[in-house]
């Protein structure tokens, strides 16, 4: 099969060409032809379909011409981050999201959370959905409606959906992973 995106609009090129490789079953292929590399698509291949795909490059412009062919029925499993390289990066000012899942097809978020020493997440209600944190490094503590928890590294974390918390560091900052659900939008509520 043939699949010539050069007259779909721009927008929608990436879009029909992974709809494409869904249709396909494992060992199956087709060719897609445009009017430059698609080395862009390719990497975002190989972010959300990594190790299931393989590329071969037939003609190289001015029409280019690819045999994408399905390797595996899903995403292959694959290491992501080392926590002990971030738990051990030594950025004293880091704060916010210092690693995140970046492929689009997904059902899980995560990210690793620094705080710079003595740094806070203020006060807020928690997403409607469970969040699991793992503290990396450093310490701190995680203030609730009903007392302190004290964090320090390898201590597993629960956050119930809704509920009430504020993360402060100590004095050598802290770094955790977050582990959740996928929600489009996911934001803090303000303590009212």
């Amino acid at each position: 099969m043939d699949l010539d995106v050069r007259p779909i609009p721009k927008p929608q090129r990436h879009r029909a060409v992974f709809a494409a490789f869904a249709n396909l079953g494992v060992g199956e292929s087709f060719i897609l032809i445009t009017n430059h590399d698609p080395a862009p698509l390719r990497a975002e291949f190989d972010s959300d379909q990594y190790g299931a795909s393989s590329w071969e490059y037939l003609e190289r412009g001015p029409e280019w011409r690819l045999r994408v062919t399905r390797t595996a029925a899903t995403p292959l499993p694959r290491v992501v981050a080392d926590t002990l390289a971030l738990a051990e990066a030594h950025d004293a000012d880091a704060s916010g999201a210092v690693f995140r899942l970046t492929m689009g097809n997904r059902d899980l978020d995560s990210n690793v959370i620094a705080l710079p020493p003595h740094g806070t997440i203020g006060e807020h209600v928690g997403p409607d959905l469970d969040v699991l944190l793992h503290v990396i490094s450093g310490s701190g503590t995680l203030a609730t409606e009903g007392g302190e928890v004290p964090l320090s590294p390898g201590a597993l974390v629960w956050l119930p959906r809704r509920s009430r918390r504020q993360f402060t560091a100590g004095a050598l900052g802290l770094r955790y992973l977050s582990v959740h659900q996928r929600k489009s939008g996911l934001g803090l509520t303000p303590r009212p």
